[in-house]
């Protein structure tokens, strides 16, 4: 991966997304990622649960004079499309996605990037760790395979 992209802006979302898309996480095949995401909410001291079809949720308690207001939800899926050029060797199993910066875009290497859903996984994260933004509580819900077969949302149970 360039080390342009970790300097774009902004730079938590964008620092989020590499760490991110450095994860495997193709549809079907969620397992590190869905670790990752686990590791990610407890090193911030957050409730972290893995509801019984795997979607992961990172619970951040409201600020000091917010705790009377309705809880947020915010929600993201945490696989991608996994597609490669016919000419990019390229194992979606083991291997990282392969970003850069192109100009006034960021790139994938001969791959999908991953920007659906991943850039909403990563604004999600940069909200659950910051220390300077006034919230309620906050339930972030990161479902899996949304791309081939909705499995998360649909076994999502009540409550």
């Amino acid at each position: 991966m360039s080390s342009a992209i970790r300097n774009l802006e902004p730079n938590r979302v964008w620092n989020n997304f590499a760490d991110l898309n450095a994860v495997p996480r193709a549809s079907k095949k969620e397992e590190r990622v869905i670790a990752f995401m686990v590791d990610f909410g407890k090193n911030l001291g957050l409730d972290v649960v893995i509801d019984p079809v795997q979607n992961v949720i990172i619970k951040k308690p409201a600020t000091k004079g917010m705790e009377n207001r309705k809880t947020i939800v915010m929600q993201s899926h945490l696989d991608m499309v996994h597609q490669k050029n016919n000419d990019t060797v390229f194992d979606f199993d083991t291997e990282g996605i392969k970003m850069y910066v192109d100009g006034d875009w960021v790139r994938a290497d001969g791959t999908t990037l991953g920007a659906d859903n991943g850039l909403g996984v990563a604004s999600i994260m940069s909200i659950l760790e910051s220390t300077d933004i006034p919230h309620p509580a906050i339930e972030a819900l990161f479902t899996i395979d949304e791309e081939t077969g909705m499995t998360g949302a649909i076994g999502l149970q009540a409550g």
